[in-house]
């Protein structure tokens, strides 16, 4: 996939600096979603062979909950945290639903 560069104007430039940041954090987050995925192909194995159901609501907000304190001690807020933890998860789970039929 090519990469667009886009000149900035004028009145943007002193975002340059900024915005080149937020690309690199942006590279480190999907390298961890790529961690992650590979982890759940894992846990795909594991639910089809003891006969687990995708959708574990305790293990669900088990990890909400995790992510919510961690963010807030992070001075992140954990309304956004929680978001977009339940959009993970929930693709997560539809994800595994295809794959365990």
């Amino acid at each position: 996939m090519a990469v667009t560069v886009r000149i900035l104007p004028e009145n943007e430039r002193s975002l340059a600096p900024f915005r080149a940041e937020i690309d690199a954090i942006d590279g480190e987050i999907v390298e961890l979603l790529a961690r992650r995925f590979e982890v759940v192909k894992h846990v795909i194995a594991v639910k089809r062979a003891e006969g687990l159901a995708a959708l574990l609501p305790e293990r669900v907000e088990d990890v909400v909950e995790k992510v919510m304190v961690r963010a807030e001690t992070k001075g992140v807020p954990p309304e956004l945290v929680e978001k977009l933890w339940r959009i993970l998860i929930q693709w997560v789970i539809d994800y595994e639903n295809e794959r365990l039929g």
